[in-house]
C-alpha cells in the first residue's frame, strides 16, 4: 500500500492541473501562463521575478519567456526594483482582473469537484498530512545539501 503513495502524489497534482487546463483552454491560456498569473494574484503585486519563480517552482530564467508573453498580452508589467535596479518586480495590469476572476472561478469549481465526497475535516486532515510530507522532504533536501 505505501509503495503507491509516491505515484499517487505525482498523479493527483497532474490530474488536478489537467482538469483546470482543459477548462481554461478556451481562454487561450497555457498552464504556464495561468499558473503564473494566478500565483502573482495570490502573492500580491510587486513580486520580484525570482520570488515569483520560486513560488511557482521554476528557475527564474524559465519564467522570463512566460513574463514576456504575458507582458505582450498586456496582462502584466515589469518595473525595476527601487532598492536593486537589477531586480524586476512584476505587477498585474487592470486588463488582467477579468481574466483572473475567470481563472479563480474555474480553479474554485475544479477544487470543489476534485474534493467531492470529502468532509471539511477530511480536507483539513489531508492538508495537514501533505504539509508533514512536504516538511519531511524539505528536511531531507536540507540535510543532503549540507552533506
Amino acid at each position: 500500500m505505501h509503495q503507491n503513495i509516491g505515484l499517487q502524489l505525482t498523479r493527483v497534482p497532474r490530474l488536478w492541473r489537467a482538469v483546470i487546463d482543459q477548462r481554461l483552454a478556451p481562454l487561450g491560456l497555457t498552464q504556464t501562463r495561468w499558473v503564473t498569473l494566478y500565483t502573482l494574484w495570490r502573492l500580491g503585486d510587486g513580486q520580484p521575478q525570482c520570488d515569483l519563480a520560486r513560488a511557482i517552482g521554476v528557475e527564474a530564467p524559465s519564467l522570463v519567456r512566460t513574463l514576456d508573453q504575458l507582458s505582450e498580452q498586456g496582462l502584466i508589467a515589469r518595473q525595476p526594483c527601487d532598492q536593486d535596479r537589477r531586480t524586476k518586480r512584476v505587477y498585474l495590469t487592470p486588463e488582467a482582473t477579468p481574466l483572473l476572476e475567470r481563472i479563480d472561478a474555474v480553479v474554485t469549481q475544479a477544487r470543489t469537484e476534485m474534493l467531492a465526497g470529502l468532509s471539511d475535516e477530511d480536507v483539513e486532515q489531508l492538508a495537514g498530512l501533505l504539509s508533514r510530507i512536504e516538511d519531511n522532504g524539505l528536511a531531507i533536501q536540507a540535510r543532503e545539501a549540507s552533506d
